[in-house]
């Protein structure tokens, strides 16, 4: 129960400091852009190199799953 009331009082409080404050919000949502876009490219940057180091490893066990299998049929 307390955390209800708690949480109307927080959605109260924080529309009137968006209604005095609409200009510093606006400011810093246009600050915080650039710097999300960069964490988001780091994000996806690391994600593409992981992926491409997993196609890689995957075709190196393929390879050696190909020559296991080809020294028992000679």
């Amino acid at each position: 129960m307390g955390a209800l009331i708690g949480g109307i009082v927080a959605v109260i409080l924080g529309i009137i400091g968006l209604a005095n404050w609409w200009g510093y919000f606006v400011k810093a949502l246009m600050a915080s852009v650039p710097f999300l876009l960069l964490v988001g490219g780091v994000i996806a940057i690391a994600a593409g190199i992981s992926d491409i180091k997993d196609k890689m490893e995957e075709k190196k066990e393929k390879k050696q799953e190909e020559k296991k299998e080809e020294k028992p049929a000679q």
